[in-house]
């Protein structure tokens, strides 16, 4: 499946379960990825702009940062989890929520990369279960660019799978 590319229009903002896929990945299929490090962290209602942020790798040469604001509820559990293949040189970011669909509003959403270039990046309005399959964002949903992955309101879960600089 194709990553949508340049601006498209949001729809505003909605409950969802969530996740990202951001991906940037080598010419040459990825052979091995070490386990990936998963870091729970709070996603804040209130309206406010929050970031969270985790590196991995060599000297930390890659970042993954999630920045969001939404509405409603209390805080909710959610999780970033980074891996790296063997090779050094690709590397995935996925910003979720274990415990399933979010009650939360989000009026904006950002994934972004720094240490890499995003070759494939896509949100989910829902992450497949069993026999069903993902669903992604509309295209006006959400936008990929070459540098950054950005996506706005409704998603389930995204992936980032990079190649190092």
């Amino acid at each position: 499946m194709a990553a949508p590319s340049g601006r498209r229009n949001g729809s505003g903002g909605a409950n969802l379960w969530v996740s990202l896929l951001l991906a940037a990945v080598a010419l040459r299929p990825v052979e091995a990825v070490s386990e990936p490090t998963t870091v729970a962290f709070d996603v804040r209602p209130g309206g406010v702009v929050h970031s969270f942020s985790q590196n991995v790798g060599p000297g930390d040469k890659y970042t993954c940062v999630f920045t969001y604001a939404s509405q409603g509820g209390t805080n909710e559990k959610w999780q970033m989890s980074l891996g790296i293949s063997e090779d050094h040189q690709h590397f995935t970011c996925t910003i979720w929520r274990p415990q399933g669909k979010s009650y939360l509003y989000f009026t904006q959403f950002k994934a972004e990369v720094r240490g890499a270039e995003i070759e494939y990046g896509m949100a989910y309005s829902k992450a497949a279960f069993e026999k069903e399959s993902d669903v992604p964002l509309k295209n006006e949903e959400f936008e990929v660019t070459k540098t950054a992955g950005r996506w706005r309101s409704l998603w389930s879960w995204n992936q980032v799978l990079q190649q190092g600089r």
